[in-house]
């Protein structure tokens, strides 16, 4: 198990977090903590991206410099 010391909402303050057993197999990267204090749980959401992979669907659509009269 893994401590970490985050932000508590539910204690209203900085607490010792810990990862529980993660049967999902992330090890000491899982991302669940549970609260020491409260018991309260928070999911860890991170990711990173490269610009260069974004795919075509995610970039802003260009406009087409030729206008239709209506």
């Amino acid at each position: 198990m893994s401590d970490r010391e985050l932000y508590c909402d539910t204690c209203e303050g900085v607490q010792p977090f810990e990862a529980p057993p993660c049967v999902d197999g992330h090890g000491v990267d899982c991302p669940e903590l549970v609260c020491i204090g409260c018991g309260a749980a928070v999911l860890i959401a991170t990711f990173a991206f490269h610009p260069a992979r974004l795919d075509a669907r995610w970039r802003r659509p260009t406009r087409s410099p030729h206008r239709r009269a209506a």
